[in-house]
């Protein structure tokens, strides 16, 4: 499988791991889950493969810490709990690596950091020597610095994103259920696990539930969103469960205990359209009528203003926008060429017409092609 022009190194595996797959029934931390892990870790090492651990719960570990019943729900006290837990979370981590002589190090990021495109390519350096030096990353968002517009919101998201910058092979969530199912199985016994995805459809998405532990922030619809981007990255995705041992192993080793959401060989976009998806925090939104959808979907076409239906939120030349149809269904994600305002009044319209009131737009698209991320 070709991952883009930069050598990447062979082998890479990030393993995301959810705050339920951390605590125990009470919601306590469990430390002999990061143990399991650590010891999957190395497992996975000797074997060849070079593993980041993207880490849940450090706000669960700091709610234990502060004696919190619940969650809190406002921001200071979710940076405090986070706060509280963090450290205790990499000292366990780096306690049991350490068994494997496993050197442990610590990635804290928000989604500003990632945003940036120089910042960006920091990053990816960082983990690219971390990895060469054999140190198993514990990375998690940086939740005591994170404000609303630039948090990630979950750590599925934050995976997929240090998934394509490091071009991984693999992909792994380690989560409070074995896979995806066609219905709750904690509410229907006819429930059946769906072992093998090709595409993530409306039919699909429906599928999805929230968070059965109420512990994370998480639920299968931002696994499905995080499973849909690296589809597109040629990165295969697997969810299993954080409580079945061996199972994040055999996931790496191609036997997937869950649900295995399959890489086309054949499709793999550019890292630089899946940091716009995925990285880019989107500014507004642009509907698009019948026809551009279809030519956006099937035929790798750009976006023209002919086929733009309705602008919505402000934004600037530049920035990034959602692309969904008339019915609100997400299309794709790109980089507008256009302000909100120049693209209200030249939607619909051809660009010979555009060019007569808006000279520095004519031949230019909404979004090109070379900077759209089609879902």
């Amino acid at each position: 499988m070709s991952r883009g022009h930069r050598e990447y190194l062979d082998h890479v595996v990030v393993c995301k791991v959810g705050s339920s797959s951390l605590v125990d029934e009470e919601g306590a931390f469990d430390g002999s889950q990061v143990a399991a892990i650590a010891r999957e870790a190395a497992e996975i090492a000797r074997g060849g493969w070079r593993p980041i651990i993207v880490s849940s719960g450090a706000v669960a570990v700091g709610m234990g810490r502060l004696g919190l019943a619940s969650r809190p729900r406002d921001i200071p006290g979710l940076q405090a709990a986070a706060a509280a837990g963090q450290a205790a979370l990499t000292e366990a981590y780096a306690r049991e690596l350490a068994r494997f002589d496993l050197p442990c190090a610590q990635v804290l990021l928000n989604r500003r950091d990632v945003v940036d495109r120089e910042s960006y390519l920091h990053i990816r350096h960082t983990f690219e020597r971390l990895l060469e030096l054999g140190v198993v990353a514990i990375v998690n968002e940086n939740d005591t610095t994170s404000v609303t517009e630039f948090s990630f919101g979950d750590n599925d998201l934050l995976g997929a994103i240090v998934a394509t910058l490091v071009g991984a092979e693999r992909y792994v969530i380690l989560t409070d259920i074995d896979g995806l199912y066609t219905a709750d199985p904690s509410k229907n016994e006819g429930a059946r696990r769906i072992e093998r995805v090709e595409a993530i459809d409306d039919d699909v998405l429906a599928l999805a539930g929230e968070s059965a532990s109420g512990i994370g922030t998480g639920g299968m619809r931002s696994k499905l969103s995080a499973a849909r981007a690296l589809m597109a990255a040629g990165i295969p995705t697997a969810i299993v469960s954080g409580r079945d041992p061996g199972a994040l192993s055999a996931a790496v080793a191609g036997e997937v205990r869950g649900t295995l959401f399959a890489a086309s060989e054949e499709l793999h976009e550019p890292a630089r359209k899946l940091w716009i998806a995925l990285a880019g925090v989107p500014k507004g939104t642009i509907v698009v009528d019948e026809g551009a959808a279809r030519a956006l979907v099937e035929g790798g076409a750009s976006l023209l203003p002919v086929g733009v239906s309705g602008v919505e939120g402000v934004f600037d030349a530049g920035d990034v926008v959602s692309v969904v149809d008339r019915d609100g269904r997400l299309i794709a994600r790109g980089v507008s060429r256009y302000s909100a305002e120049e693209l209200a009044k030249a939607r619909g319209l051809k660009l010979d017409v555009v060019a007569r009131f808006l000279p520095a737009k004519a031949d230019v698209p909404a979004i090109h092609r070379d900077e759209l991320l089609v879902f």
